[in-house]
């Protein structure tokens, strides 16, 4: 059973305080990109192990519409994956990382309709290139992969404020408080949390 949770999110405007009755929940603001959001996350886990990381946050889209609540499933360092050098790794399987034992969640993130790949990077893409997933972020793979060697359950829900190419980052900033009260609904509409820690 889900005990202890920490809710990670880039910046002050996607956090949601999520609540659930059995649970404790710490809410945790990582910054943007992949190496400040692992350090956080990291020296979080630590101090204190939580047997869920959940990632919450926006992302950019060419496949899918805005509004859409993604699941990832598969993570992939785009920056990585664009310099193909021998022994690089820059692919997670976001389902193992639901762990074994957690077979309501896993079971619960199967049956969803809108799940795939999120590609994260340290770049803001706004103009439409040739990447490999669904969806695109700044860190949910450098979680992923944190949680990947420190054996903790993973799980990463992203809102898509962004088509690529078509939008601006003054877009993206307009679009934060819709996608905070889209993931809440999402959230509470779910129950995710509250089947997890009860």
């Amino acid at each position: 059973m889900i005990k202890k949770v920490f809710v990670t999110y880039a910046v002050k405007e996607e956090f949601i305080p999520l609540k659930s009755e059995g649970c404790n929940i710490v809410h945790i603001q990582t910054g943007v990109g992949k190496t400040k959001s692992a350090y956080i996350l990291t020296k979080y886990i630590c101090q204190n192990k939580p047997d869920l990381v959940l990632n919450i946050g926006t992302a950019g889209t060419l496949i899918h519409d805005i509004g859409d609540i993604f699941i990832a499933n598969h993570f992939i360092d785009r920056d990585y994956e664009a310099t193909q050098l021998p022994g690089i790794e820059y692919e997670i399987n976001g389902i193992e990382l639901l762990g074994s034992t957690n077979l309501s969640l896993r079971n619960r993130i199967m049956k969803y309709e809108k799940q795939g790949i999120c590609s994260t990077g340290d770049t803001f893409i706004t103009e439409a290139a040739s990447f490999q997933g669904d969806i695109v972020d700044m860190e949910a793979y450098a979680q992923a992969y944190v949680c990947k060697e420190l054996n903790v359950t993973f799980l990463s829900v992203k809102y898509i404020t962004d088509i690529i190419g078509r939008n601006s980052v003054k877009h993206w900033e307009n679009k934060l408080a819709e996608a905070r009260a889209g993931l809440a609904v999402w959230f509470e509409e779910q129950n995710i949390l509250s089947a997890l820690c009860n």
